[in-house]
């Protein structure tokens, strides 16, 4: 396996194309929009206060944003960032999928009571999570552009955050939606985004598509129904596009380094658990899904993420390659195994 000379892109994966240097196509483009970055970051913030500044005129509201808050590091630090440096009044939600490090438990219940946030959690019937992480793991039902960021495990996962974290913002009339997704995740074109009635339709509709078929009916629950559009549309009703709800992604602008990230959650009481694989800080189930996409595309779910980190100078080649390259615990991996065979399970596994 060839990988880029500059990041950490192996040659398995979709489209990438190499120079005679060994520097990937990805690498390439971002050197000629980088010079643009500082400037970029720096706008989509004032995009993003200049929005708050809007929203704090109306103050009937009881939330300014929802987040959906896993209780990993940089979902951790985003929570931080909205509370402290914005003064917002924050909901954390928790999707809790049943594979949740207990430590992550924990740093939830520290960083909320730290941080004085109003949290809820949504925890599915475990059987239903389980049958559609079972069917990911033996369906190729997403496309590949949906793979190349995410295993098919994360994409089910993700699906149900996403529009669990959309429907409860609507029906609470809350404006914001924040992720805590990291600058290799998400674009800085995409961390103030301005959601519309047609691209949620559209989003509501793939979702069924793909993470419907592993579901079936059992998926409603977490979807949109047509009350959630009228809802929508009762301030605009003949302006689809102007309805007030924004994603927000505040780490794709805002500085980003895994140890100071680390540093300063820590200072509220957030621990690393013990029990994760090297990509992840709340879930058990990562390092199997990560495992499963390996043997079937070739190449590591991570990579995209850790290719744009290391571009952008948040974390060096070498710190990128140990992410990926880091083998999991077995001990966790059979555990997580087990429960995913089992016929029924509890809602929470106990790794010591």
């Amino acid at each position: 396996m060839n990988i880029c000379t500059q990041c950490v892109l192996p040659d398995t994966f979709p489209g990438i194309r190499f120079n005679d240097d060994g520097v990937c196509n990805h690498c390439q483009g971002y050197e000629k929009k980088k010079a643009d970055l500082a400037g970029d970051k720096k706008r989509y913030q004032q995009k993003f206060i200049e929005l708050i500044r809007q929203m704090k005129q109306q103050d009937q509201r009881p939330y300014d944003v929802i987040i959906a808050y896993s209780g990993g590091k940089d979902s951790s630090y985003t929570l931080m960032l909205l509370k402290k440096e914005y003064g917002l009044r924050v909901l954390a939600m928790t999707f809790d999928h049943g594979f949740m490090s207990p430590q992550a438990f924990t740093n939830i219940r520290q960083m909320t009571t730290a941080l004085g946030v109003d949290h809820i959690v949504l925890a599915p019937a475990g059987m239903v999570l389980i049958n559609a992480f079972r069917k990911s793991m033996e369906t190729d039902i997403y496309p590949m552009k949906a793979l190349e960021r995410a295993s098919a495990i994360c994409n089910t996962c993700i699906n149900l955050v996403k529009s669990s974290v959309l429907k409860t913002a609507i029906e609470m009339g809350i404006p914001f939606i924040a992720y805590g997704w990291s600058p290799g995740q998400a674009p800085i074109a995409s961390s103030v985004m301005k959601l519309n009635v047609p691209m949620i339709r559209q989003m509501q509709e793939a979702m069924w598509r793909t993470t419907g078929m592993l579901i079936g009916d059992e998926i409603r629950p977490y979807m949109l129904n047509q009350r959630h559009y009228r809802d929508l549309l009762s301030t605009h009703p003949d302006e689809a596009e102007n309805v007030s709800l924004y994603a927000v992604h505040p780490l794709a602008f805002h500085e980003y380094h895994e140890k100071s990230i680390a540093e300063e959650i820590r200072k509220l009481g957030w621990l690393s658990p013990n029990d994760t694989d090297s990509n992840s800080t709340n879930c058990l189930l990562n390092s199997l899904a990560n495992k499963i996409h390996i043997k079937r595309y070739r190449f590591h779910p991570y990579a995209f993420e850790i290719a744009g980190l290391v571009r952008e100078g948040c974390m060096t080649r070498e710190e990128g390659l140990a992410k990926l390259l880091t083998p999991p615990d077995p001990d966790v991996m059979d555990i997580v195994q087990k429960k995913l065979d089992a016929p029924s399970a509890p809602s929470e596994i106990d790794v010591r």
